[in-house]
Order: C-alpha cells, then structure tokens, then sequence
C-alpha cells in the first residue's frame, strides 16, 4: 500500500474566487424520431421471438463521466463533492461512495482551430472526508487514447484470445476488463488519510503524437514535449475553422472497479496543459486540480439537454427524442441472467430447424425492439442537463447462460450471433436487417463465449465483432447438439463506449430460413416450424454460415473440438473490411 498524497482542507488553501463567463456552447447527442425508422428497399425482416432479457442489473453505483463527450476548455466533468462552500454548488452532486463501485470515464477533446496542438488533461479525485485512515482498493484499472487504440479496419469476426484486436479506445478498454487485464500505473492498494485527496488519474488527451505512450496517468509535473510555444483561440466550438477539414481530436476510454472501506467523494475534472517557465506543457498538480474543483464551473460545451421520458410520453411523443449523455451516480454494474424456457425451468429448448430467439442487450427509451424493456441504467444523481437515464450501459457487464436442451430424436445445429437490427417498436415479433449495411459502425468490441463440449471438454472463445446499422451479423459460435442432450453456453461482453446501442444475442437452429421471412398469421405467436430435419435444405444466411460451407469462418463445437483460447486461429475475411 502507498499513502496518499497529502492535502490541507480545501478551504484553508484555496481561495473562492468567481468563475469566468463562457459563451454558451452545445454539442449534439444522439435523438431519435417515432417508433421506427422508415422502410428502406434494400431491407428485410425476419419474423421470430424476441424476448426481453431475464435478470436486472446490480446494485452497485457507477461514477458515470460522460457529458461533456467533447471537451473544448477547463471545468468540472463529474464531481460527487458537497456543493456547499464551493463556487458554484450546483456544479456538484454531494454523493458519497462506499463499499464497491465502479468509476468510468469515456471523453474526447477536439480543437478549437486547424492548428490548435494543445494537450487537455482529465484528472481524477478521490477525497477522504472522515476523521479516520480510509483504504481504497483497484481491482481492475484500464485506460486507453485512440492513439494507443486507433479505430482499426477489422472484419466482421475475429478471435481475439489476447486483446490485441480491438477498434477504438472503448473497444480495448473494455476487452481488456473482460479479459480480468489490469494496467500497472495503478496500484492495488491506497490508504488515504483524514480530509485528504488523493489523485486517481492525471490523464492527458494531447491533438498531437508524443513521443511515449499516454494511456497511463502521469506523474505531476511531467513534460510534454513538442507543444507549439505560442497559441491563441477563437471561441470554443464544435463546428470546424478550417474549411472542410476535421478538427484535431482524440478520445480517452477508462474504466476502474474500486471499493472503500469509509466514505469518499470522486471528481472528474478537464484542463489545459499548464505550460513551463520556458512554455513547455506539463502535467497538472494536484494542488492546480483541487483549485479548479473549488473554483470552477461545469466544463463545455454542454450537450444538447435531454428529453424528460415521462414528459414526451404525456405529449404523445410529440417531436424529437433527445436522449443526452450521462454525467452523474449510475446505479448497476453488472447484468447477470439465465435464459430458461420458464423462470421455474431449468433449461432453454432451442428453436425448431429454421426458427430463432433474440435476447435483447442495451435497450434503450424508444429502441427495445417491440419488448419495452428498458435496460438503460436509472440515475441516483445526475445534473439537471444530462441524460435521465445512463443510455447505453457503457461498461456495464452482461453475463447472459444459455443451459440449451435439445428435446428433438436428431442431432441438431445451433448458432449464436450478436445482431444490430433497425429500431422498430412497432414489430413485435420481429426484426428488421439491411440486405448491405450502410457504412456506420455500431458496435466494436469483444464477445466472451465459454461452453462444454461433448466430452466434457471447457473451452473459452474471445471474439472480436464489428456490425453496422442493420447488419445481420455471422456466428460467434455453432455447436452440434446431439438428440436429447443439454449444454450450457455462457455469454459474456463488457458493453463498449464506442458503441450505440441496442443490439440482440440470437439463438437459432440452423435449417429452412425461409420460414422467418414471411409474417406470421393473425394469432401465431412465430412462424410454422420447419421439419424436424438435420439435412432439411438451408436458406441463404444459414448457407452461407453452414459448418460445411467454404465461407464458414467459425469451426462448429462438437466433440471433436478442443481449442483452447490460445489454440484458436485467425479466422478468413467474414465481411469487407471497415474503415473509420
């Protein structure tokens, strides 16, 4: 264990002083319009269950650090703190944390101009406000720049044994906390003492390369070299200075499990490099972050408000959606479910040949693809501009077993895919696909897929999956169920930043497609049934996905298959390759 840096009571050090008067900024966030998108030629459905996913969310609270996403100056991201004796009291929340908790942070820093190169740093804060030594334990601690985690062109599917494959700083972030990885700049153990801070995280987000890898915090003090000596900006905006060409950016992923053994408050909080006698940037102290925490206002430019739900549900959804971004105390964690025939079952009978069940996965107010429900994160504090609800569970666990009963004479095929459908509240057994998903990435993160095979046999699958909008997506797993045989699947994913949800986990018997591409009659729960055939004739995405096709990417687990996760071989192209 290392003792915390020492810290005078606030008050006594820094002097309360008022806040300098910014223009007001927005940034736009994601909305939505009606119950579902339009039809498009180039779509298709496929009639089937869909089926809410059984269990809830946790208990635990998150520290949820993600309005302002797009940071153009200093200020207050998130902060937990009392209000009372603070410049500007409603700029903090007043909720401490206790016991387990998770601190997430997920922001990116753009340029107020073409040539603007500065570094903005986020800086974490833990205070101890009792009389009393409080110890504050890391579990898990992993945090990455799209420098360290550029948004790679991957296909569709690849295995992903060791994290080396990932799209994006949200992807890898979240890889790695699903891989049990942790990040050495963080130690396991702090004791913090009485009415003292401690800095958790002094992370810079630089618009240029440095010569050393930053997705580590950074000691105060340190020099960042290669800042231009002099620079000058325009008003912070989000809308580009020079012409057509993109603002410098970059993004920052973080995710931290922690526990306290007392109460402690956290902040997030945004700055500017401070520069050197001789102009060079350096990282903050922890003295210059507990003077903006006092001093400071809530950071900018401030996303577009959101939406009040029960509000728009009054006016009879009258208009645009706005769901916000969070920036508040989530409360969940982790969803952990099994998916049973019924809540006293002990087992999930897979589809008929030709049939498949969807479970959804991060459904939002608006897009639970006709279930209603709404697995979004309630909020136990949050600022009066930000999101009512933490849309998108980002970080947040899903551990989903799948105890599967094969109840037919025959050996029958199943597969698992992870699908992104189009929003539509109004299909209630259903979901709509592209035909040739447009070229706007929906998800990118990894699939955790554990199971027993024939023989007894463990084996552990990590599987990176890129999808689109609309896109129907390949199997991260087929198995051959012998007749009248059980076995359980177990799938895992840590919901990753750089996606948008919602998104389906699909389970389906491989057989006639053709089944589902028609709707069912007035009074049918499904479509009929195809026969009960292992050889009956296959539709075109069960084709293309047969285990004795050419073009199946995923070998089928039978009792043949023993991989291990460092046995797995990279997998052929399944799909184009994505650019961002």
């Amino acid at each position: 264990m290392i003792t915390a840096l020492a810290w005078l009571p606030l008050l006594q050090t820094v002097a309360i002083a008022p806040p300098p008067q910014m223009p007001p900024v927005v940034a736009a966030v994601p909305a939505i319009e009606g119950e579902a998108l339009p039809r498009i030629p180039d779509e298709f459905t496929r009639y089937q269950d869909v089926r809410p996913l059984p269990g809830q969310l946790n208990e635990i609270p998150v520290f949820n650090s993600n309005s302002p996403e797009l940071i153009q100056g200093d200020g207050i991201l998130l902060s937990t703190f009392p209000g009372d004796k603070m410049a500007n009291a409603e700029a903090h929340l007043n909720f401490p944390f206790e016991g387990r908790f998770d601190f997430f942070a997920h922001h990116v820093a753009r340029g107020v101009a073409m040539d603007d190169r500065r570094t903005i740093f986020v800086g974490g804060i833990i205070y101890n406000p009792s009389s009393e030594p409080i110890t504050l334990t890391i579990d898990q601690g992993v945090s990455y720049l799209s420098q360290e985690a550029p948004f790679n062109s991957l296909p569709a599917l690849r295995f992903n044994p060791d994290g080396s494959v990932f799209a994006g700083p949200g992807s890898r972030t979240v890889t790695d906390i699903l891989q049990e990885r942790r990040q050495s700049q963080w130690p396991r153990q702090i004791v913090i003492p009485p009415e003292q801070a401690y800095l958790l995280m002094n992370a810079p987000i630089p618009l240029r390369r440095l010569p050393f890898a930053a997705d580590a915090t950074l000691p105060p003090g340190s020099i960042l070299p290669g800042a231009p000596s002099t620079f000058s900006p325009p008003v912070a905006s989000v809308v580009p200075q020079g012409g057509s060409l993109p603002l410098p950016s970059n993004g920052r992923s973080l995710l931290l499990q922690l526990s306290s053994d007392g109460p402690v408050y956290a902040a997030t909080l945004a700055m500017y490099a401070p520069r050197t006698l001789d102009g060079q940037e350096r990282a903050p102290t922890l003295q210059e972050w507990l003077r903006l925490l006092v001093n400071g206002d809530l950071a900018g430019p401030r996303d577009i408000p959101p939406t009040n739900p029960e509000e728009y549900a009054k006016s009879n959804r009258e208009g645009r959606f706005f769901y916000g971004r969070v920036a508040g105390v989530a409360q969940g964690s982790r969803w952990e479910a099994s998916a049973l025939d019924a809540p006293d079952a002990e087992q999930l009978t897979i589809p008929a040949p030709g049939e498949a069940i969807s479970y959804v996965i991060s459904t939002v107010d608006y897009n639970t693809f006709g279930t209603g429900q709404i697995q979004s994160a309630p909020m136990l504090a949050r600022y009066s501009d930000t999101a009512f609800r933490a849309h998108g569970n980002y970080g947040v666990h899903y551990k989903l077993r799948l105890p599967l009963y094969n109840n037919s004479n025959r050996e029958q095929r199943v597969a698992l895919k992870l699908q992104t459908p189009l929003q539509d509240e109004t299909l209630k057994q259903g979901l709509r696909f592209l035909k040739n998903p447009v070229d706007r990435v929906f998800f990118r993160g990894t699939v955790r897929v554990r199971f027993e095979t024939a023989d007894g046999q463990q084996s552990t699958r990590y599987v990176h999956v890129v999808q689109r909008q609309g896109e129907e997506g390949e199997p991260i797993l087929r198995l051959a169920l012998p007749p009248n045989s059980r076995q359980e699947v177990i799938v895992e994913l840590v919901y990753p930043p750089d996606a948008t949800p919602p998104q389906v986990l699909t389970l389906s018997t491989l057989g006639n497609a053709n089944a589902r591409n028609a709707a069912p009659a007035i009074g049918d729960t499904a479509p009929a049934a195809a026969p009960d055939d292992a050889t009956a004739p296959l539709g075109p995405a069960e084709a293309a996905a047969s285990p004795t096709g050419e073009s199946a990417g995923l070998p089928v687990a039978d009792e043949g298959d023993r991989e291990s996760i460092t046995a797995d071989p990279v997998p052929t192209m399944m799909d184009e390759s994505l650019a961002e």
